[in-house]
């Protein structure tokens, strides 16, 4: 079994931060590229930003400047920091990851069950 388990999620006042991780565990050959997407309510899940094995980044036009995705590939974790929140950020936040099992060659995506940040006064 492979999971994805997303943590670091809350209450923010406005202008505030948070940091979100995301522990891969499980048999795992190797991982790919790692996402966070975020879906608020009513609305469609959005990519919030990309981090490649090689640490290539590449972030959402409405974050870039105040989010910043890291990886540590030895703890099979991703990384958000969310600074200078705002109220729009509000949203449950998901991991995403493209990954090999264990005795397979072919990356596969995987899910965590998200994360809930508020963003309010």
């Amino acid at each position: 079994q492979v999971q994805l388990v997303e943590s670091g999620g809350g209450l923010v006042q406005p202008g505030g931060s948070l940091r979100l991780s995301c522990v891969a565990s499980g048999y795992i050959d190797n991982i790919y590229t790692m996402r966070w997407y975020r879906q608020a309510a009513e609305k469609e899940r959005e990519l919030v930003a990309s981090i490649t094995g090689g640490g290539g980044t590449n972030y959402a036009d409405s974050v870039k400047g105040r989010f910043t995705i890291s990886r540590d590939n030895a703890k099979k974790t991703v990384y958000l920091q969310m600074n200078s929140l705002k109220p729009e950020d509000t949203a449950v936040y998901y991991c995403n990851a493209d990954l090999t099992r264990i005795g397979t060659m072919r990356a596969v995506p995987y899910w965590g069950q998200g994360t809930q940040v508020t963003v309010s006064s």
